[in-house]
This record gives structure tokens, C-alpha cells and sequence, in this order.
């Protein structure tokens, strides 16, 4: 009986609360391309309304390429840790790809996805541009 209550409430839970579509990009470059899975927030949903995007990168204490964006992004929660693949926002408009883990000081960055394919190829010294479009289905 119990097993029964709690596959009804599984079930009421996944029949009243729609489900979130998961936003996919592709980030474009000259060494490479990845595809990313954008956050559920308020940050990640404006970064996918403004796309595509081109945006000049360069590298930062060996762990990230950086740029800017055109305008801000929302702001919203922060965390200080940070894996590879972690696509943040450190000011309202500093884009970042991290291809090594670690820690920020704070404020920390606002996650705005993870990147699904090989992080490593920006594991590179110098400057890169690279291309944000939405996935095509």
C-alpha cells in the first residue's frame, strides 16, 4: 500500500509540474567545436534570447577563457566551485569557460550551463573567438 502512495505522488508530481526544456548550444571556434546544456535561470534564458553571439576570449590564470559580453545578463545565485565545462558569469557581463576546476573568490559566478562535449580544447594559451548559436533540433 505504502509503494502505491508514493508512486501517486511521483506521478501527481511529474503530471502537475511541467518539465523544463533543456537549452542546448553549440560554442564554435577555430580549435573546435562543443555543444553545452544552458542553466534553468534567469541568466542562462537571456543568453539564449540573444543569441548567436560572437565573443573574443582570452586566457586567465591557466583555468578559463573570459570575454565580454555585449550587455549585461541578470543577475542570480553564485557559487564559488567551479569543474570543467562550467560556463559561468563572473560580472554582469564577463562570460567564462572553465576547461580546469577549482574555486572563485567571491562573490563567486552565476552558473549559466556545462559543457557537454571535450572542455579541453580551450586548454590553450592565447586568445580565441568563439561563436554561441542555439543547437539545431
Amino acid at each position: 500500500m505504502r509503494r502505491r502512495h508514493i508512486a501517486t505522488a511521483i506521478l501527481t508530481l511529474f503530471i502537475t509540474e511541467p518539465a523544463m526544456a533543456q537549452q542546448s548550444i553549440q560554442i564554435t571556434s577555430q580549435w573546435g567545436d562543443v555543444t553545452a546544456e544552458l542553466a534553468d535561470n534567469d541568466a542562462a534564458r537571456t543568453l539564449a534570447e540573444r543569441l548567436p553571439l560572437t565573443i573574443r576570449m582570452s586566457d586567465h590564470l591557466r583555468q578559463e577563457k573570459t570575454g565580454d559580453l555585449p550587455s549585461p545578463l541578470p543577475e542570480g545565485s553564485r557559487q564559488r566551485d567551479f569543474s570543467p565545462g562550467t560556463l559561468g558569469l563572473w560580472g554582469s557581463g564577463d562570460f567564462v569557460i572553465y576547461y580546469r576546476g577549482g574555486r572563485v573568490p567571491l562573490p563567486g559566478i552565476v552558473i549559466l550551463g556545462k559543457v557537454t562535449g571535450d572542455v579541453s580544447i580551450f586548454d590553450r594559451p592565447g586568445e580565441i573567438t568563439i561563436q554561441l548559436k542555439p543547437l539545431a533540433p
